[in-house]
C-alpha cells in the first residue's frame, strides 16, 4: 500500500469532528424533544392548579352551605318544637274518651258527656261540666261492628280538666255495660311519638331493675339506687341504658334534677332548650300529671 492510500492524521480528525457533530445535532434533538416535554409538563400543572384552585373554591362554597344548612336545621327543630308546645298547649283543655260505642251519644255529644261521664268516674262536679266542643275522630259509623272512633271533648273549665284525667289515673278504665272505657290527655302527634318511644322501653327498664315514670308532656323520669334523672329524648334514654353496664348510674353528675342525659359537655341546642323550657312548664302546677309509675 502506498502513502497516498493510508488516511492521513487530519482526515481522521475530520472524521472525529463529524461523528461529534453527528452526536451533537443528536443531542440538540433530545434537548429539544425534552424542552417541549416540559412546555407540556409546565402547562398540564397550570391546568391542574387552576382545577384545584377551582375545587377549594368548590369546597369552600360547599363548607359555607353546610353550615348554613345546620344552621337552618337548628332553626327547624326550634321552631318545631315551639309549635309543637303550642300545638300542646292548645289542647291541655281535652280529654280523649276511648271505648265509648258508636251512636251512643245520639244527637248530641255535649249533653251526653255532661250527664254520662260524671257518673261513669263517679265523681261529682261543681258547678256542673260544660264543654266548649266535643265530637268523635274520623267518619261517623253506622253500626258498632268495627272499633269506636275515640271521642274528643274540650271542656270549658281547666281545673274540672285535671279532675277527670286524675280520677282516670288513679281509677280507670271505666266501664258502659260491657264496654272498657278508657280517657287519656290529649297531645300532639309529635309528642305522642315520643310517649310511645318512651314506653317502648319499659321492657328494658325493668330488665335493669329501674323505677320509672311518664310525666307531662314527654319527660321520662328513671331512678335506681336512690340516684335519679330525667329524659327528654327517648334515644338518649336508649343510649344511657345500652350504656348502664360499663357507666353505672350512680357515677353521673346528679347536681341538676333536671340535667339532660347524653354527656355532661354537651352543649345545649334550641331545640333541647325549649324542650326543658317546655317541660318545666307543663310539670308546674296544674300540668304535673304523672303517668305510669312504677
Amino acid at each position: 500500500m502506498s502513502d497516498k492510500d493510508q488516511p492521513t492524521t487530519m482526515d481522521r480528525i475530520l472524521q472525529e469532528i463529524t461523528t461529534v457533530s453527528r452526536c451533537i445535532e443528536g443531542m440538540d434533538a433530545s434537548i429539544t424533544s425534552l424542552t417541549l416535554e416540559t412546555k407540556s409538563m409546565r402547562s398540564d400543572i397550570a391546568g391542574f392548579q387552576s382545577r384545584v384552585t377551582g375545587l377549594e373554591q368548590r369546597m369552600g362554597s360547599l363548607e359555607t352551605q353546610i353550615n348554613t344548612s345546620q344552621e337552618r336545621e337548628q332553626d327547624f327543630l326550634y321552631l318545631r318544637s315551639k309549635l309543637t308546645d303550642m300545638e300542646d298547649r292548645s289542647r291541655r283543655d281535652n280529654i280523649r274518651i276511648l271505648g265509648i260505642p258508636e251512636n251512643e251519644e245520639g244527637s248530641d255529644m255535649q249533653a251526653f258527656l255532661t250527664s254520662t261521664l260524671p257518673k261513669m268516674i263517679s265523681l261529682d262536679f261543681d258547678p256542673p261540666l260544660e264543654f266548649q266542643r266535643a265530637h268523635r275522630i274520623g267518619p261517623k259509623r253506622s253500626d258498632n261492628s268495627s272499633r269506636p272512633h275515640p271521642i274528643i271533648a274540650c271542656l270549658l273549665r281547666h281545673n274540672q280538666t285535671r279532675q277527670i284525667l286524675q280520677v282516670a289515673r288513679n281509677h280507670g278504665p271505666f266501664r258502659i255495660d260491657q264496654n272498657e272505657i278508657r280517657i287519656t290527655a290529649d297531645y300532639s302527634k309529635e309528642t305522642n311519638k315520643r310517649r310511645k318511644a318512651f314506653l317502648d322501653l319499659r321492657p328494658q327498664l325493668r330488665k335493669l331493675e329501674m323505677k320509672y315514670g311518664l310525666f307531662d308532656p314527654a319527660r321520662m323520669w328513671v331512678t335506681k339506687n336512690g340516684v335519679s334523672k330525667d329524659f327528654y329524648n327517648p334515644d338518649e334514654l336508649r343510649l344511657f341504658l345500652d350504656s348502664f353496664q360499663s357507666q353505672p348510674m350512680d357515677s353521673l353528675n346528679t347536681d341538676s334534677e333536671h340535667d339532660i342525659v347524653g354527656g355532661s359537655d354537651r352543649a345545649e341546642t334550641p331545640h333541647s332548650g325549649m324542650e326543658k323550657a317546655k317541660t318545666a312548664l307543663h310539670d308546674t302546677g296544674a300540668s304535673h300529671r304523672g303517668r305510669d309509675m312504677e
